[in-house]
Parts: structure tokens; sequence; C-alpha cells
């Protein structure tokens, strides 16, 4: 059934939906001079913060001149896929300042060797430094590894913090425990405390701080503009990148249950490619697109699109568009894909335009006119 599905997503992707046409998107570039960026949050004025993989935090002008790189910075270990990941602001912003950043954290495990995981810090903005910094959360266990940090932060509706986080790649096992972090999407205060109707708070051997598991990468989140749920895709091997309505206490299979499979070998993985205990993915990738980056569209500036959640890819090079009928992905379509650029975030500005951050060593932020 699900093999279906993504045949009759794939047909949809020939019959365009009403409204603008990819034709008429006009990519217009920002703010260009960016290494790798990763993460991207506008402030209430319009101002955009940009943090750069190798560990810098950047504010974009409107005009779209950088700034120095933000002071205050904690420490981060840029290898592989690590580094300064995604950035939020408080929703209290006007009223605190504060900024939230993710990154890979360095560090040493139980035997005192080097390692890292994903942390998150909070610190306020004054001009152009970050003070008061403070560790709100960190991954556990910590141990070596160059490969799937996550991340990015989403603040719900009441005010408490998401965080998706990887399985880090040699540990997959360990997203079906709740003994660790790793491949758990987690909810904290925003002051790092553990909220009391978490899901798994005061169940023996499971850490307070786990929302899901069962999660391999998750490099996209957002909430949904009328249910306010929290959405988020995560990156399959070789297949099985999969969108899914992220909830409370649920298993989402990983390495259990996906359609991805085993690089070099291609043989399958885990048991099945589905299980009743187990939330279907609302639309699955094969082969991978490796997604990253998502956003609602609920602004009127593109006929016909509002409402669309769109999706960046990386291994793909190009920006997705499902178009949705409730919770149901009824159309995708594939933009900017002339461009030849990896796409690692999406976001819509307070203006109405969605932007894009490409990534690469000089990469862009581009807003998307009609």
């Amino acid at each position: 059934m699900r093999h279906l599905h993504a045949l009759l997503i794939a047909l949809a992707c020939s019959a365009w939906s009403p409204g603008i046409t990819a034709q008429e998107l006009r990519p217009v570039t920002v703010a260009s001079g960016l290494q790798n960026p990763w993460g991207l949050a506008f402030l209430p004025d319009g101002r955009m913060l940009v943090t750069e993989r190798p560990g810098r935090l950047r504010m974009v002008a409107a005009t779209g001149q950088l700034s120095e790189p933000i002071a205050g910075l904690p420490a981060v270990d840029a290898r592989g896929q690590g580094g300064l990941l995604d950035v939020a602001i408080d929703p209290k912003f006007s009223d605190n300042q504060r900024v939230y950043l993710s990154y890979s954290e360095p560090g040493i495990d139980a035997d005192g060797d080097r390692a890292n995981s994903t942390a998150v810090a909070r610190a306020q903005l004054e001009g152009n430094r970050l003070v008061n910094l403070q560790v709100i959360f960190r991954q556990l266990p910590k141990f070596d590894s160059k490969a799937h940090f996550g991340s990015r932060l989403v603040f719900a509706r009441d005010g408490r913090l998401f965080i998706t986080l990887g399985d880090r790649y040699k540990r997959r096992d360990d997203a079906q425990t709740l003994d660790t972090h790793h491949g758990k999407v987690v909810r904290i205060e925003p002051d790092g405390k553990v909220p009391t109707d978490n899901p798994f708070v005061g169940r023996a051997g499971a850490l307070p701080e786990i929302w899901s598991y069962g999660h391999r990468n998750v490099q996209g989140a957002a909430l949904h503009p009328t249910t306010g749920e929290l959405w988020t895709h995560e990156h399959g091997p070789q297949g099985g990148d999969e969108l899914n309505i992220t909830m409370a206490g649920r298993n989402y299979g990983w390495p259990v249950i996906t359609q991805g499979r085993e690089y070099v070998t291609g043989l399958s993985i885990g048991e099945a490619t589905s299980r009743a205990d187990v939330p279907a993915p609302l639309t699955v990738w094969i082969p991978s697109i490796a997604p990253s980056g998502m956003a609602f569209l609920t602004s009127d500036r593109y006929p016909g699109w509002k409402g669309n959640l769109f999706v960046g890819a990386l291994r793909g090079q190009m920006l997705v568009q499902l178009v949705l009928d409730g919770n149901k992905v009824v159309q995708e379509h594939r933009l900017l894909s002339s461009l030849g650029e990896r796409i690692r975030d999406v976001r819509q500005g307070p203006d109405g335009w969605l932007y894009v951050l490409t990534d690469s060593p000089q990469g862009r932020v581009i807003r998307l006119e009609p």
C-alpha cells in the first residue's frame, strides 16, 4: 500500500496545482559568502541570524550585508556532519533577547576518550555578541562520531522546546531504547527543565526528556499552523526518508521498521517496512532525497500555495513542495532543481516570502519571488 501511495505521489509530480508555476518562481540572492550555512531564524525587525557549520553565527541585514561573526558562541566539534547547527529565537525575544543554538559539543566519554554529542545552549543577544550563555541540554551518552547529530529546534505553542536528534550513526540500535537520547525527539522547558507531562516522566529506565523515539536523523521540523502538532522528517539509508507527525510517546520504528536499505549491499534492514504500533509515514522518498529543513506556508504571497509544506533536499538538490489535504500528501512538486545546489533549510520570513539556505562553502540566502 505504501508503495502504491508513493507511486501516486510520483505521478502527481507532473500535474501542477492551481496558482503560480515553477517557471514563474524567481530565486533572488539576498546574501552570499556563507560557509555551509545550516540554520536560519528571523528577528522581529526582519534581520536574520544564520549559522555556519564551522562554528560561526552571522547577522544578515535586510540589504544582505553580513555582520562579523557574533562573539560568545560555545565551542563546537565541526568534523564531518558536526558543527554549529540550528538557531531559534525565544517566543518572547522582544522582551528577553534570548537566542537558542544547537551544535555538536566536544567532550569526553566514560573512558576519558574524545567524544561529542548534540547540545543546546541559550544566551542573550547584545549587539554583535552573545552573553550569559548556558547549556540547557546535552544528548547522552557522548561518544566519538562524525554523523547524525540532528538537529532542529522548534518552540511549541505552549512555549516548550522540541529538539530533534540523530542516532549518531554507529549507535542506531539505541533509537529503540529509552535510556539514551540517540534517535529521539526531546521536549524541554526553555530553561532546560523537564515538563511534568512528558510521556516517559516517572518510567523506570527512561530519560524523562524523551518525547518520541525510533528516529534515524531528524533534520526537519515545523509546527502545523492549524493543529499545532509537530511534523518532522528524517533521513533514511538508501531510501526510506520519512515525513511524520511526531506524537508523544510513539515509536517511529528505526532501525526495526524502515523502508531504507543498507549502504553498499542494498540489503533490507530490520524486521519489516510496517508494523501496527508504528505510525505510518505521511510520505516516503525512495530513492532518498536527503531532506533538510521544513516550513509550512501560511502567507498569501504565492497564489494557490497557502497551506503547502516545503522541504529542502541535500542529495536531491531541490526544494520539494508537498500539497496537503488535511494530513494527507496529495501532490509533490520539485522546485529549484536548476540551481544545482543542496538546500539545507527553508523558512517563511515575517514578510511572507520563502527563504532557503544553500549548503556549500559559498552558501547563499535566497528569497523566492513569483
